[in-house]
Formats: structure tokens, C-alpha cells, sequence
């Protein structure tokens, strides 16, 4: 549970227009390269957020993230990229962040700043979002939001991007209406 202290910091981080978002699409991030991230702007996509990192032994899965975001961007669905050095796997030089992702595996995706995915000082979409669907436990920990920004599923690190499972829920999104 978020207190409000921290509810506040992230409300203040992500703007004024914060303010008790229904969905998903009320949350805001700061791109990698510094700049807002409104995930206004994807309302009526389908979102699939990861928690993101350098150097664990899940990092091959942004491959399988960028090829999902590929083969499903022009149906409605954008991958989000949010790396975090809650589990001590990332680097805190956010340069050194974007270099990596475009050298090893040419993400196109966005990718925010470096953000925090747990515990009490979670960015304000990870606490809503560890409410509806469970909370992060590692790197990788995956959140498939609906056309409608409500509809929240979880996928744990272990689920690869492109499982069955993962791949089944994101053509079941892409199919339901926007609301």
C-alpha cells in the first residue's frame, strides 16, 4: 500500500493533471532522454510495462519485448520500458541505460528514467498497478494494460514476452474495445 506521502512525491513528479487517475492513461513518466511521458498519449493503445534491467539474467528479454512491440505496434500496442535498479541490476546513468538498449538489442520502444517499481517509494503506475494485477518481485516483472487503461494483467518475470501466454492476452486486448 502507497502512504500518502509518497502518493504525493509521485502525483508532484508526474504533474498536476495526476490527480486520482481512473486508469492507466492518468499516469505520466519522464522519458530516458528527460521529457514528459504521458501515457495520455497511447489512450485506447494497449500497454504492455516492463520493469527493466541491465544486468540480470533476464536482460535478453528485451529482445522478445522489442519483437512483440514490432509485430503488434501497428495493431495498437506499445511497450514501455521502465528501468529500475530496485533489485541492484541496473545502472544509475541514464546515457549508459539508452546506450545499452540501443546497442545490444535496437529498442524502439520508449524507455522512461530510472524509477523505482516497489515498496514505498514505487512510481505512482506501479503502486496502482501492483493493486490491481499483484506487485513486481524481480526485473521483468511484466503489466499488460487494456484499451480501456482499467483492464490490468501481471505477468511475473519468469513469463518470456513472447509465451504463449503473454501472446494470447495481448491479441485478446488488442481485440476488446476501447471503451
Amino acid at each position: 500500500m502507497v502512504d500518502r506521502r509518497t502518493l504525493l512525491a509521485g502525483l508532484a513528479m508526474s504533474g498536476p493533471a495526476m490527480a486520482d487517475p481512473p486508469n492507466a492513461f492518468g499516469f505520466a513518466f519522464q522519458v530516458i532522454e528527460g521529457g514528459p511521458l504521458p501515457l495520455a498519449q497511447f489512450r485506447g493503445r494497449v500497454l504492455l510495462v516492463a520493469n527493466t534491467a541491465s544486468f540480470c539474467g533476464y536482460t535478453p528479454q528485451y529482445a522478445a519485448l522489442q519483437r512483440l512491440h514490432d509485430r503488434y505496434e501497428a495493431r495498437g500496442l506499445t511497450v514501455v520500458g521502465v528501468p529500475s535498479n530496485d533489485f541492484n541490476q541496473e545502472s544509475t546513468d541514464a546515457q549508459k541505460i539508452r546506450e545499452f538498449c540501443d546497442g545490444m538489442f535496437g529498442i524502439t520502444f520508449p524507455i522512461t528514467a530510472l524509477n523505482h517499481v516497489k515498496g514505498a517509494e514505487a512510481h505512482p503506475f506501479f503502486a496502482w498497478a501492483a493493486r490491481e494485477a499483484g506487485p513486481v518481485s524481480w526485473n521483468f516483472h511484466k503489466y499488460l494494460v487494456g484499451r480501456d487503461g482499467r483492464h490490468v494483467q501481471g505477468f511475473s518475470t519468469q513469463t518470456e514476452p513472447d509465451s504463449p501466454a503473454v501472446i494470447r492476452a495481448v491479441e485478446a486486448a488488442l481485440a476488446a474495445p476501447a471503451a
